[in-house]
């Protein structure tokens, strides 16, 4: 998107978006240029953020993959979900099942509306506005207690948004939540960057 392009209803273009510089990192297209002003100052102090957020991606279809294919999970949650990307959880899972059930949840008003838009008319899979930092609320939403069985396996997608917590909003605690909500033979699945700091400076 370029700079003039007027925004979707709700979607504020004056600050920078988590998801649209993530997108932005990925060499998606959903970005406006406060969003790559951001990812520009980004990459000056982790120059290989891009590289880092290709990798992130590139997990995640090896994990859905996997957990698919191998370890027999048919639904996924998929938390802090992001702007709809080359091969998004629920393709990678309907390669192997195309019954696979796929719920997103996200807060950011771009991702629902480019995600709503991108799942009109699929039966298998959704997308519900919810705030990482009210698990309770994500594992007892309507939509998420009709499309998954907790009575059976599921893959838990927790990739890239614990970092964005800030310890007062104790993410461990937050992931715990979520976890010991799952049934037995389910799978969590996390990515979370690190900052060493001065502690161990060899490893920055």
């Amino acid at each position: 998107m370029t700079a003039d392009e007027a925004a979707p209803p709700g979607v504020d273009i004056s600050t920078p978006s988590i998801a649209r510089v993530y997108d932005f990192m990925v060499g998606g297209k959903d970005h406006f240029a406060v969003d790559r002003m951001a990812a520009q100052r980004a990459l000056e102090i982790m120059p290989d953020a891009q590289e880092a957020g290709r990798a992130c991606r590139a997990f995640l279809r090896r994990v859905v993959r996997f957990l698919a294919a191998d370890a027999g999970v048919r639904q996924f949650l998929d938390i802090g979900s992001g702007l709809p990307t080359e091969t998004n959880v629920h393709q990678v899972a309907h390669a192997v099942d195309p019954e696979a059930r796929v719920v997103y949840a996200d807060i950011d008003p771009m991702v629902l509306v480019h995600g709503r838009a991108l799942l009109a008319g699929d039966d298998t899979t959704a997308l519900i506005e919810a705030d990482i930092r009210s698990p309770e609320g994500i594992l007892g939403h309507p939509v998420v207690r009709e499309r998954l069985d907790f009575t059976q396996p599921v893959g838990l997608l927790l990739f890239s948004i614990l970092h964005h917590l800030h310890d007062t909003e104790d993410p461990g605690a937050i992931a715990a939540t979520l976890r010991d909500a799952l049934p037995p033979g389910s799978y969590l699945a996390i990515i979370h960057f690190w900052d060493p700091g001065m502690s161990t400076p060899r490893r920055q």
